[in-house]
């Protein structure tokens, strides 16, 4: 009896340690992953309506079992538009959610930034290699009085939020941060991920955006204040003469 006891309890230790070495493995990959991915934005298009490029690389190798998601920090300057979001369907290679609802008509100084959770869309492990194009808009800005013409508006690379299954351990990632980020799109859970830390040369990119002149805030108004009681003088003349009212 004590044979059989002792049997059980070697096979069941044989089966822990095989786990925290599997574990083990896996956590120094997911850390490895994370020193040596790269994270980098490049900017297109004209006027208020651009795309944000993200590219991201991870070395050496892929990770088996793996997920990934991008944390974007956008500023009140610029928005994403979710039902543009919504019919680029099967066309993007992402999953986007927001962690609040978009204005799409308010100005940049009556609103706040917000979140958005970016989900690659892939089969089995995740790539060593992504790019993903999210169209971006540009918010009116408050006129200047300084005369500045424009305004820039700064668009910071995403925060790369990785986790696996088989390293639930985080505490061992001494110089990375943990952070709680939904587990899917669907935003039923939240789970733990490591965020890669800092990149030294941080690749911001900037949107300059046109704004209006303060200065002739008086003169426009007064202009159409006076185009306004010249068109009722005219129109009411012309109502008077024709007996149209």
């Amino acid at each position: 009896m004590y044979f059989e006891l002792f049997f059980v309890l070697a096979c069941l230790s044989k089966c822990y340690c095989l786990n925290k070495e599997d574990e083990q493995e896996h956590c120094d990959q997911l850390k490895q992953w994370l020193e040596s991915s790269s994270v980098s934005l490049e900017l297109s298009k004209k006027g208020f309506h651009r795309e944000v490029t993200t590219t991201v690389e991870l070395r050496p190798t892929t990770l088996s079992g793996a997920s990934i998601v991008l944390l974007y920090r956008w500023s009140n300057g610029v928005f994403v538009d979710p039902y543009q979001l919504a019919s680029l369907g099967d066309q993007s290679n992402f999953e986007i959610l927001l962690d609040s609802a978009i204005d799409l008509e308010v100005p940049a100084h009556k609103t706040s930034g917000f979140l958005t959770f970016v989900f690659p869309s892939h089969i089995g492990s995740a790539p060593s290699f992504l790019k993903l194009t999210i169209p971006v808009h540009g918010r009116y800005h408050e006129p200047s009085f300084s005369g500045e013409a424009f305004t820039s508006v700064h668009i910071e690379p995403p925060d790369l939020l990785l986790r696996t299954e088989k390293c639930s351990d985080l505490r061992r990632f001494e110089s990375h941060s943990v952070v709680d980020a939904p587990c899917t799109v669907s935003n039923s859970s939240t789970c733990s991920w490591m965020k890669k830390p800092l990149q030294q040369e941080s690749s911001t990119v900037s949107v300059m955006l046109p704004v209006g002149d303060g200065s002739a805030t008086m003169l426009v108004c007064g202009g159409t204040l006076l185009a306004t009681m010249v068109c009722c003088v005219v129109l009411s003349k012309y109502m008077l003469k024709h007996r149209l009212v």
